[in-house]
Parts: structure tokens; sequence; C-alpha cells
């Protein structure tokens, strides 16, 4: 029968001021016996409404009730038939806004927590069976497709061809595969062993992966399809930083949060044992209100900056990042800022940053996307204290893909044009995820990259 209970069950975390020290994981992840409660709450609605939320149409009241039963290893079994990446997704997927906001339990309490028990399954089977979980490579059928980037796009796309027999080829322009996983999302909200072990299952079911592989470069498109690839998937996402625009942004101690995040997760800054160089700030200033910001400013303070603040031009309202990444920033003293815009970044003699001057804001009409557009408040600027400044304001796609491929569009924003089936402008060409969208999140790259596989199969078999 099912929990009648309104609330979901808390997900156990390391305490705030314990954690605001170290790059653990900050959810420690449900216990088998909180997994089951929580699984119970589950309605087993017949028309699955939360599905309708999910980018891979993962078949959530199937591996719900699997776990309610303490059929774990099935419940895995269920998901993997749609998503690539569970362990993954059941970390940094932004469930709130899309399956649990359809979650019928919703109406009258709290939605069952899907992204928490996602995630119990998939640790689960990494703990219990670890050489498995992969399907056998099936028979190939002689196609040939090459995946440009390991991001989460790509490697979803890879995956639902090479279970489909295609012969898969991924490649990934870093040393170390993943794409965004690897690069931009923390340790502490996603481990690199995690990311590293959804890949090798990938591997075992026929995925190839080619490391410092910079494609553009290295070998255009035109001289992966004269090497025998029939059709190409781009998920390159988004690595180009975008900056204000504004004065001094070019002195000593200001980051772009790509580079930031980069030299941290991916090269492992935050470890005694590397020597990825990245200076120990006091004060530091995050500039943008995403989960980039605060995955930014909570490094920082990891890093041991006395003082972090956020500042973002519109109020607490509006902040696009997830409700659950604000709420952890603020447990762990990270500072806000609302209503603040920066207008300059001053320096000391010796070029380094010593402050940052923004402009007091209030809200007035809605600006075409729906938000109430910032308007700065005359004679109320003011100073911040800093020596770091961090810029989280967004990225765009790098232009090499669309500069060395004749026949590839992209739009104003630099983002590859793409049909209702991903294909691009140039025949054979397929995209998907930040290369197509700009930045955005996880789940929705997936969802473009099994949408593209589907069509890619398509493709080759009018071909």
């Amino acid at each position: 029968m099912a929990d009648m209970r309104p609330t979901r069950h808390p997900m156990p975390e390391q305490e705030p001021l314990l954690r605001n020290q170290n790059f653990d994981e900050v959810a420690l992840g449900y216990t088998a016996e909180i997994a089951q409660a929580e699984a119970a709450r589950c309605l087993n609605c017949k028309n699955a409404p939360c599905m309708q939320g999910c980018p891979v149409q993962v078949h959530i009241p199937a591996f719900i009730g699997k776990i309610a039963e303490g059929a774990f290893g099935e419940a895995f079994s269920e998901i993997v038939q749609t998503n690539a990446l569970p362990a993954v997704c059941g970390r940094v997927c932004p469930q709130e806004s899309q399956c649990e906001a359809h979650c019928v339990r919703g109406i009258r309490g709290e939605p069952v927590a899907i992204g928490r028990l996602e995630r119990f399954a998939a640790d689960w089977h990494a703990a219990n069976c670890p050489s498995d979980g992969a399907q056998e490579a099936p028979a190939g059928n002689g196609r040939r497709v090459a995946v440009v980037g390991s991001g989460p796009a790509g490697l979803t796309c890879a995956g639902d061809l090479a279970r489909k027999g295609y012969d898969v080829t991924v490649f990934e322009a870093f040393h170390k595969a993943g794409g965004v996983l690897v690069y931009g999302i923390p340790e502490f909200r996603l481990p690199k062993s995690i990311v590293a072990q959804e890949i090798e299952r990938l591997e075992r079911s026929g995925v190839k992966i080619v490391t410092n592989a910079v494609i553009g470069r290295a070998v255009s498109i035109d001289e992966l399809f004269e090497d025998g690839f029939e059709a190409v998937f781009i998920g390159s996402g988004a690595g180009l930083p975008r900056f204000l625009g504004i004065p001094g942004e070019n002195l000593l101690g200001v980051y772009s949060a790509n580079e930031y995040l980069t030299r941290v997760n991916l090269m492992k800054a935050y470890r005694d044992d590397y020597d990825t160089p990245v200076k120990r700030h006091r004060r530091v200033a995050v500039i943008g209100g995403g989960n980039v910001a605060m995955d930014a400013a909570r490094c920082a303070k990891r890093l041991g900056a006395e003082e972090v603040t956020i500042v973002y031009r519109r109020s607490r309202q509006e902040l696009p990042a997830r409700a659950e990444e604000v709420h952890h920033a603020e447990e762990e003293q990270i500072a806000f800022r609302f209503l603040s815009n920066p207008v300059a970044v001053h320096g000391d003699e010796a070029g380094h940053v010593c402050a940052l001057a923004c402009a007091r804001m209030e809200l007035g009409e809605p600006d075409a996307s729906g938000r109430r557009a910032p308007v700065a408040v005359e004679g109320e600027n003011f100073l911040l204290e800093v020596d770091a400044v961090i810029d989280a304001i967004g990225t765009t796609p790098n232009p090499l893909l669309r500069m060395t491929t004749q026949g590839l569009s992209a739009n104003a924003k630099g983002c590859l044009i793409v049909d209702d089936s991903n294909e691009t402008t140039r025949a054979g060409v397929f995209a998907g995820g930040d290369a197509v969208t700009g930045s955005a999140t996880v789940i929705l790259a997936m969802g473009a990259g099994k949408r593209a596989a589907a069509a890619i199969e398509a493709y080759l078999q009018r071909a």
C-alpha cells in the first residue's frame, strides 16, 4: 500500500560548515530502507504524468515500483532502457522543474523524490554489480557514425546507436571523456568516479572513445566522412565564455567561470598532489545567478576564500539556479547581493583586482524572456572589496566547427541551426545539446542526443 505521508524523505548530507571545507560529495544518498519508504509514496498513476516531464522518457513508475519491492537491480534495468547516464541524472538533473513538477503527490504535499531514487538505483547497481549493466554489444550492422564531443548529448547519442548495432566512435578534445560532466560540474555535486563508471558501461556496450581529438583542427568533419563515417553528430557543447564587457575585466584575478571550474574540476587544482595553478583568494565576487555561478562560488569557498559573494542583477525570485543549489550555497555561507549589476572592476597599482563597482538595480517591465528587466537606480552605485571576480554569465559554442565545415550554419549567437530531427544545414551532420541551444541542462542535452540518434538511424536507413 502506498505511503500516504505528504512530505518526502530528506536526503542525508554532510554538515554545511564541514562540507564547505572539502570537495567530498554533499549529498550522501538514500539507504535501502529510506529508498523503499520513499518509493512507497508513489501512487503508480496509470497515465504516468511524471514521464511527461522527462526528456529521455525514463519509465518512472516502473522503476520506482521495483525499488518499493526491493528489486533494486530490476529498477536499474528499467532506467537504462532509456537513460544512458542514470547516476549522473540522479545527481544533477533539475527534477523539480521536470518529472517531479508533474508528480500528482505534489498537488497536496511534496512530490516523490524521483531523482534521489534514480540515483539510489544507479549507486546500488554500481556497488553490487560493478561489471554488469551494459547490454552485450549487438552484432554490428556495418554502419559507422562519428560523435563529436563526449558530454551528455554525445554520450547519449552514442549509447543509443551502439545498442542498435551501429559502429560508433566518440571524439573528445580533452584528455578525459565526459565533457561538461568532468570540466564543469564540481566533485562535491558529481564525483568524477561516477562519470567514469557511466562511460565505462557505455564502452562495454560497444561505444569507442578517442580522446585528445580536436575535430575541426586535427581532423575535419569532411575527413570523417572520407574515412568512412556515414553520419556525424555534433555534441561539442558551449565552452566559449562570455564576459560583461565592462572596464577592468583584463585585470589579474578576473576569471571566466569556465576557466575557473575547468582548473578545479578537470585539472584537480583543489588537490595538493596536482600542479594545476589556481590562486587562493580572500574575497571573491561571482557574477551571475545560474547553477554555474553557484558551482564557482562554492568552489571558491572550498579553496579557502573568507568571503564569497554572488552578485545578481535581479531579485531572488528570478534566480535561474536550482533551488537546492541556492539553498546549499547559503548553508555554506555564500553571500548574495541581489539587484546589483557590475559596472567596472577596479585594480591596484600592480594590476590586481581590488574592488568590484556595482549599480543598484530595481525591476521594471518584463523583457523578451518574460522576466522583469533590471533598471539601474541613479546615484546608488557601491563598491565590493574583492581580490577576485568570476564571470558566470553564460557561454556560447566554440566557432571552430562551423568555421571549418562547409555548409554548417549557425544563428547570431553562434549556435548550430538544426531542424526538428536535429539535422543541421549540412546533410548527414546532426547536432544537439549546448552546441544548439547554448548553455542549458544536462538532461535537455541528453534528450537532444536521444532524438538525434533516432534521426540518424532513420537517415541511414534511407541512404
